[in-house]
């Protein structure tokens, strides 16, 4: 397949964009530096405190200005709002973006396709205990918390909350929230059956669970009983983990938990909700807010720390700034700058495009496809937006076949390693790179990048999948072995990607349908187990520190047995389980080692083709609005949006 003069466009486009970028100081379009450059927690270090990044001087400041949003409110004054030592901007690195003072006012609009949830809203208002600015793992930064200290053998972790920090209803934070986050929920095997595996020593599943302590009303300990050098990347990036898991509104969440509210009050509250009587677990989980349901419309009154707040559900999501949001700019301003958040829902990826065009979406990172670059960019003064190259986080689109799926045949097939080493060589990586990509990916060398057809023959044939009359392989139980892919809608690429997929592997034999579902649908078929064969991307390839290698989608219920300790899923074989062990062991270990053993996995994968990673170094199109500020070309995409409240409408 030949790419069409679109594609010849979008390489012109991008390649412009790229090499302003490099003159500016970028490092080209190339996302391997970012992998090669990103590191864990500081190692040897035994603290650390409050510093500016990106902002423009490190002097704090003495007075504080807040948005003419809130005058007339009947609001306390914005210092006694602020927590005693508020957190200035330094979300992202200092070359990644020419800080600006920013100024109030005004509404972000985004889109979206799924009913309730919108990734740039998310990660706009995800807020983690530590953080990691511009998500390379470089360093890690105090967040909500004001300082934290590491002990020289890497088990003892101490942080110290902000004193006068407040929930979004002007209730204060102190430890009492973290001793009810943890003592109350973490620890109680009614809401949590089993302690996740990043607090248990070292994430491994066999560890012992973490110890925890609180000294003050704003110093708190949480230890391991063996060495967890990864554990503050574990706050700060891994799997985008906000600050839900180890702080909580107890003031809030108190009403709703058996410990602290009678029977007879809870039970109305029970009724209320729709549940059985007695069922105050599932009251509680209804009404307690993950950093991954900060969209959903039971986040409407939920007290929180994020920049904003939920006002309005269903199809217009709509939040407006925190009153008692802990940042500020380096002249006193109390972030964020823009008052309010808008998210739209559509139908599918086309109508966010006719949005985009028609100047009705402020910012869309998930939804600007590379194809779609050229028809942006010649319409970018005409819809008032501008179009930044960045680079990806993760692999765009990478291929799985469920090797868990309740089905004995389908099991036989795809868990012989030669089936899979076929079908990798029966992928042309080039043309994937070029047709669905456009030239700006590269084919990935985890797996043998090379085609070879008849190879992959050869091996089909040796593992007894023969081919009938009309040209079909067929299965152990002689019937046409059929792979069925189903791909999300909510990603055009993976349209386009499967139609390369089925036209190669039919070249070796075999029946391959394609499918595009909704993306809640295909979310809830995923979890359920229900999906043979998908697209979907993975950070794992590119970001050390993240332990999403697709293990979930590409075998389901060996995940499920791994992150329960045994409790759930099904026990997959010993290849696996020292694969899962492998990459959960990158959290305990030094930059040096992580980065040899996070080889070691990309290695283990191009021997045992877990799941096909076609294409690596992967550019990343984002349209914003043309006159927010505070947004550069620079760097992972994803890290502008973890700096979203730093945006502002140039007037």
């Amino acid at each position: 397949m030949r790419q069409t003069w679109t594609a010849t466009l979008v390489a012109t486009v991008l390649t412009a964009s790229i090499l302003a970028a490099c003159d500016s100081g970028q490092t080209g379009g190339d996302a391997a530096a970012p992998n090669t450059a990103a590191v864990s927690a500081p190692q040897g270090v035994s603290s650390q405190q409050e510093k500016p990044g990106s902002a423009p001087s490190a002097a704090a400041p003495s007075e504080f200005k807040q948005s003419p949003f809130f005058e007339g409110k009947g609001l306390a004054l914005v210092k006694e709002r602020l927590p005693k030592e508020p957190k200035l901007t330094n979300e992202l690195p200092k070359d990644y973006l020419n800080y600006e003072i920013g100024t109030y006012g005004g509404t972000l609009r985004t889109v979206r396709q799924d009913p309730v949830n919108d990734s740039d809203l998310f990660v706009v208002n995800n807020e983690p205990l530590v953080n990691s600015p511009g998500v390379l793992g470089e360093e890690v930064t105090p967040n909500i918390v004001k300082s934290y200290k590491v002990s020289d053998d890497q088990k003892l972790f101490t942080f110290t909350l902000r004193e006068g920090l407040k929930w979004s209803d002007g209730q204060p934070v102190t430890t009492a929230d973290v001793k009810f986050a943890v003592q109350d929920v973490l620890l109680n095997k009614e809401l949590t059956p089993t302690i996740p595996l990043w607090l248990k020593s070292a994430a491994d599943a066999n560890g012992q669970p973490f110890t925890f302590q609180a000294a003050d009303d704003y110093t708190f300990t949480i230890g391991f009983d063996q060495p967890y050098g990864g554990f503050l990347i574990q706050l700060a990036v891994q799997g985008w983990r906000g600050y839900n898991d180890l702080l909580k509104p107890k003031h809030y969440l108190q009403n709703y938990h058996a410990a602290y509210t009678p029977p007879d009050k809870l039970e109305p509250l029970i009724k209320e909700a729709g549940f059985a009587p007695g069922e105050w677990v599932k009251l509680f989980t209804a009404k307690d807010v993950l950093n991954t349901e900060i969209t959903y419309p039971k986040a409407i009154g939920f007290p929180v720390l994020t920049p904003y707040i939920q006002t309005k559900s269903g199809d217009k999501i709509e939040f407006e700034r925190n009153p008692y949001y802990f940042k500020v700019d380096t002249s006193g301003n109390q972030l964020p700058y823009i008052d309010k958040l808008q998210s739209t829902l559509v139908q599918n990826a086309e109508m966010v495009n006719l949005k985009i065009l028609a100047g009705e979406v402020d910012h869309s990172y998930e939804y600007v496809s590379i194809p779609k670059v050229p028809l942006l960019k010649e319409n970018e003064s005409k819809g008032g937006y501008k179009v930044y190259i960045n680079n990806l986080h993760r692999t765009a689109g990478d291929i799985h076949l469920n090797l868990t799926y309740d089905d004995p045949v389908w099991r036989q097939v795809v868990r012989d390693v030669k089936f899979r080493k076929a079908l990798n060589l029966a992928l042309d990586k080039k043309e994937i790179a070029d047709t669905v990509y456009y030239g700006f990916a590269k084919p990935s060398p985890i797996e043998d990048p090379n085609r070879n057809v008849q190879e992959a023959n050869r091996l089909l044939d040796e593992i007894g999948l023969k081919k009938g009359a009309d040209g079909f392989r067929a299965g152990p139980d002689g019937k046409r072995f059929t792979i069925p892919l189903e791909v999300s809608s909510a990603f055009a690429d993976f349209t386009t990607l499967g139609q390369l997929v089925v036209e190669q592997w039919k070249q070796i034999g075999l029946d391959v349908t394609l499918k595009q579902i909704d993306s809640s649908l295909w979310t809830n078929r995923n979890k359920a187990n229900e999906l043979k064969a998908t697209i979907m991307y993975t950070p794992g390839p590119v970001q050390w520190s993240r332990q999403e290698w697709g293990q979930n989608i590409w075998a389901p219920l060996w995940d499920q047995w791994w992150n329960s300790g045994g409790k759930q899923g099904e026990e997959p074989p010993q290849e696996a389980k020292e694969l899962f062990q492998t990459i959960f062991k990158l959290r305990e270990l030094s930059l040096q080692d992580a980065l040899v053993r996070r080889d070691d996995i990309r290695k283990n994968i191009g021997v045992n083709y877990w799941y096909f990673i076609h294409s690596e170094n992967i550019a990343a199109p984002v349209a914003v609005n043309a006159k927010i500020g505070n947004i550069s070309d620079k760097g992972w995409g994803i890290g502008q949006n973890f700096a979203g409240e730093q945006w502002f409408f140039r007037k």
